[in-house]
């Protein structure tokens, strides 16, 4: 079964909604199924070089007792699902836009799922920039890809509109929210739901599909 997740790198939600989904396959042993993680940015507006988080967050959604409510509620969330988030490491904001041309060429190399592991603990538990285009050629070493070949495509500017136009599609197709799951091209479901919940959605699709 084809599954499809729009997600952003910096989008905790989509890390805790990556580890329910995998729960979620777990009790669907005898299903074979494709990931497919697709680009979405939750701002394409911080600049190349990133920002400072804490200003950044601080603009966003301001100083204040819910803002720090919502950070305790995102790391009681993670810590149910194995995560460690350590928001105090996390010095900058990155533009996202080369960690998910990263995440495309790791789906031709077969190694997506990893590649997005790898993304998403960097930066939630280690602190690492994934605007830094080193730091993603070390990521993709790591995960088995061809450092060499990912630093030239990162440095000409390969497949830049394709995720753009990825993020467009799915503002267009009413996307307003990450992460958003779309399974067998058939149905739809939004945020990091229970493995309950994507479960029912997988039997659902698997009967249609029938």
């Amino acid at each position: 079964m084809q599954i499809d997740v729009v997600s952003d790198t910096v989008c905790p939600w989509c890390f805790i909604g990556k580890r329910k989904l995998e729960r979620a396959m777990a009790m669907r042993p005898d299903l074979e199924f494709d990931i497919r993680w697709r680009a979405y940015r939750l701002d394409p507006m911080v600049p190349a070089e990133g920002v400072d988080r804490k200003e950044y967050l601080r603009a966003k959604f301001g100083d204040n007792p819910r803002s720090k409510a919502m950070g305790e509620a995102i790391r009681e969330a993670g810590a149910n699902e194995g995560i460690a988030f350590a928001f105090d490491k996390i010095e900058k904001t990155p533009n996202t836009l080369d960690s998910h041309r990263l995440i495309r060429w790791a789906g031709s190399a077969g190694m997506q799922n990893a590649v997005v592991e790898r993304l998403f603990r960097a930066y939630f538990e280690e602190g690492r920039d994934l605007g830094s285009r080193g730091f993603l050629i070390q990521a993709s070493e790591e995960c088995g890809m061809d450092a060499a070949l990912v630093s030239d495509l990162l440095g000409n500017g390969a497949d830049r509109e394709i995720v753009e136009n990825e993020d467009a599609l799915a503002h267009q197709m009413g996307i307003s929210g990450v992460p958003t799951f779309i399974f067998a091209n058939k149905f739809m479901i939004s945020g990091a739901q229970d493995p309950e919940i994507l479960v029912r959605i997988i039997d659902k699709a698997q009967q249609a599909s029938d």
